[in-house]
Order: C-alpha cells, then structure tokens, then sequence
C-alpha cells in the first residue's frame, strides 16, 4: 500500500497518527500496546482530525528520532527495538516509526510493572491489560494455549465423556480410546498420573464444564426488525462444544428463507444468504474463539437486514479477512482444532476462508463486512438491497388471524398488552422474564398483564407451567 493510501485510512489497530511527539505515557503505551498485539506504525507529522500531513521540519528529524529512540529504551521492558526512519510525502517530512510483535511477551511500562503496565490495541486505543489478557501473553511466549493447559479439579477418570466418545466414533469411525485421547493432547501425564486438559472438558457434557466454562456457549437470536428490541426467537446452546457448530447453523436455517432461482435453463433452490459461508464464520468461532475469556458468549444474531457473529477473542494478528482467498490459518487452540479436524469440521489449509469467498461471489447482492469491536470479532453479512417495511405497531395480523378488538385491549390494558400477545404468537414458549427484558419491566409487572389478559378471555396456558404453551384465544371461535 502506498503512503498516499495509507494516510487516507483509518487509525485502528496497527496505525496511529500524531500531529507532534505525543506525550511520553502516550507514546511508552503505544508503543508495548503494539508490541504485545500485532505490530503497528506510528506516524508523527499528520494531524488525524481532520486529517491533514503537516510535516516535521527537516532540522528537527535526528533530534526527534533520537527523542522517540530513547524514550523507548528507557522506559518499555522488555527491550523493544523500533524502526524508525523519515519518508516524505508532498515535500513533507514525516517520522516513521514501525513496531514488530514482540517475542517476549508481556511487554509492560517499567515505572508501572506488568500488572499494571501491561497495554493491548483495542481499536485505535490504548487499554491497560486484564489479568486474563496477560495470562494468555504469558502463554504466547511460551507458545502454548490456553485449551491445552490442565484440570487439577477432578480425576480424568471422572470426567463424562460419554457423548464425545459416541460422537467421535459417529463421525471418524475411530474409537477414541486412552492412546487417541493422548495423542490429540485431551489427556496428558502429569506425575505419574493422566490429567485433563481445558479442551477436554469443553468437547465434554460434564459437569465441570458448566462450572469452568459458563460462557463457552452459544447465543442465538431472531430479532423482529433491524434492532434488537424484540425478538422472535432465541435459543443459547449449551451443550460441548463439539455439537454447538450445527446447532447454531440449523438455527440460522430456520429464520431465512430459501427460494427459486433462475440459473441457465434450470431452476435451483437458493438460500437469502450465502449459507455455506456463514456456516464456515460460525465454525470458526466456535473453533478459534478465545475461552480463557470470561462473561461472553459467541453470538448469532438474525434482523431483517442482515446475519451477525460475534465471537469472543479478536482475529490472530497473522490472519486478514481482506485476502480470503489466501488460504490463510493460524490456531489460537492448539488442542481444540486437531479435534475438530478430525471431526471433519475444519481443515489444516485454510479453506474455511476461500470457501466464504467463493460462495460470496454468487451472492452480489450481499455485503460482507468483519471488524475487532473491543476483545472481540464480528463478521456481517448484510443485504445490501433492503428496504425496511413501512412502520406501523405491527398488531393488525391479532384482528385478522384472532379476531381481537386490538383498540379495546388497548384502551383497556394497554399497548403492552398488545406487545405480549404479539410476542406470545411468535414464540407461544416465550417466559415471563423474557417478556421482561426484552419489553423492559420488570416481570411482576409481566405477570400482572399476564393475568388480566387471561382473565378477560384473551389468553389460555395449555400444559405444564415449566413446558407448556401460550394460546391467544380466537374470538372468531366464540
């Protein structure tokens, strides 16, 4: 890329612009953030807001280097080692300084210490580091990862891997028995004893998975609209993490719609969307998200417009969505990926990202856009044609299909209501704290509503209180 395009982009993860020397906490922070993350470049000399090169004169250009040179040398630890040269851009000068990822992670401010020195890029930011976040630099020095390190909490004996077994067998043909469970490392010696590891518990439906791992789940979601105000359906998926793959991609199937379309002299079946490819963006979440990351689950949302995946844990820095077609790979889980190779579910050659690539080719109609929000990654694809239907409340299909006086019910108790049946008619499962959050109330409030909509006829419950029904009551009937 030339430096005319370069200045034209964004500041983000591995570029940063500044007008003058930055501050010396500014720059020491930038400088360890790049190094712990992906590398970066920093370039004094161009205003960012609004963007404009304003030049460093040529008299000054040693001075500063040597300025930037030593307040990197005495201030970051371990010893970082920048590139720093001039370039010239419209008879300007500019200072260049380029920063390597670093191989001896973590790298800190040496007045702070590592704890509380510690930074990571985070957009075009710069953020002190969790402990989590250092933990796993920690790991990356010693090239290790965080699903292949061991549980001293239970027996491997005693861990249920029942369900792996039986779906390892289904899919292989292979019975994974102690010998495999060490070869793929899900079982380790350790003094003189067989040890679990992390990935072992996750690909297993114990227990101590749901105590370890309460958020190596799933999140699905159908939202009515383009917001997530309402939702129609949702769904988290618990189970290992082996089967939650297929889960979320049948989900998906579920709230698109698939149609006809004319290719040559045939007719063919077409999805909306390129369905191939978000089934590869989900397996890949599921395959290289971060677990060492606590209080966020991977997270499939459907609107009317578009599809979204969130996964925990932002991109490899050897990895860039923009060449797809590269056949890029890099594990962050060293232990979990053989797994799921073996499954059947990913290849060791890249071929996830040619395959959404190659599928996005036959759908013009569809954007695909992925972007680092925070400790995160998020891949979209959105229907670039979409017309949004003309507001209304959306209630008019309670007269035609139920025959209800909507005005009356509203008049009567309320436009909330009217809220709840129509949710209840999407998702005749749908719980009273559902209801409550999603409307935002509280659900004594839910509950009250609930009651005078049964009371007045409006409403039945069939079966169970845990599994049964909601059931609008067709006035046509009566």
């Amino acid at each position: 890329m030339s430096l005319k395009d370069i200045i034209k982009q964004p500041e983000g993860r591995r570029l940063e612009f500044k007008e003058a020397i930055p501050t010396k906490a500014e720059l020491e922070k930038t400088i360890v953030a790049f190094s712990n993350d992906a590398g970066g470049v920093l370039y004094i000399g161009v205003r960012d807001e609004p963007r404009e090169v304003v030049g460093i004169p040529e008299g000054d250009l040693i001075k500063l280097e040597e300025q930037v040179s030593n307040i990197i040398h005495d201030n970051c630890y371990p010893i970082i080692i920048p590139n720093i040269s001039s370039v010239v851009f419209d008879d300007k000068f500019l200072l260049k300084v380029e920063i390597y990822r670093g191989n001896n992670l973590p790298y800190y401010l040496k007045a702070s210490g590592k704890t509380q020195g510690t930074y990571m890029r985070v957009g075009s930011s710069n953020r002190l580091a969790s402990p989590e976040i250092i933990a796993e630099l920690e790991r990356q020095k010693r090239n290790i990862s965080f699903d292949s390190e061991l549980i001293y909490e239970k027996a491997f004996s005693d861990i249920d891997i029942t369900n792996l077994l039986a779906f390892y067998k289904e899919k292989t043909g292979e019975v994974l028995d102690e010998n495999s469970l060490k070869k793929l490392n899900l079982i380790v010696p350790h003094q003189d004893n067989l040890k679990a590891t992390h990935a072992l518990v996750l690909f297993s439906n114990d227990p101590l998975r749901e105590s370890m791992f309460q958020n190596a789940n799933v999140d699905c979601a159908r939202f009515k609209g383009t917001t997530r105000h309402e939702f129609i359906d949702k769904k988290t998926i618990e189970t290992n993490i082996a089967l939650q793959a297929e889960a979320a991609y049948n989900f998906v199937l579920k709230h698109i719609n698939k149609g006809a379309a004319v290719k040559g002299i045939y007719t063919k079946d077409r999805w909306e969307y390129p369905v191939i490819a978000i089934r590869e963006v989900i397996r890949n979440a599921i395959v290289h998200r971060d677990y060492s990351l606590t209080g966020k689950n991977i997270k499939v949302a459907i609107y009317d417009d578009m599809i979204e995946i969130t996964s925990p844990g932002r991109l490899s820095p050897t990895i860039d969505f923009n060449e797809l077609e590269a056949g890029q790979s890099d594990v962050r889980n060293k232990v979990i990926a053989p797994v799921f190779r073996k499954l059947g579910v990913i290849d060791q050659w890249g071929n996830g990202l040619k395959l959404i690539s190659e599928e996005l080719k036959d759908y013009p109609e569809i954007d695909f856009k992925w972007m680092e929000i925070g400790l995160q990654f998020q891949v979209q694809f959105i229907k670039k044609n979409y017309i949004a239907p003309k507001e209304d409340k959306g209630f008019g299909f309670l007269v035609d299909e139920y025959g209800l006086d909507i005005n009356e019910i509203e008049k009567d108790l309320g436009e909330r209501s009217l809220v709840i049946l129509k949710m209840m008619s999407e998702n005749s499962k749908i719980t009273s704290s559902e209801l409550a959050e999603v409307i935002e109330v509280a659900e004594i409030t839910i509950k009250r509503d609930i009651k005078e909509l049964t009371d007045k006829k409006y409403l039945d419950r069939t079966g169970s209180k845990k599994t049964g029904d909601w059931l609008i009551i067709n006035q046509k009937q009566d």
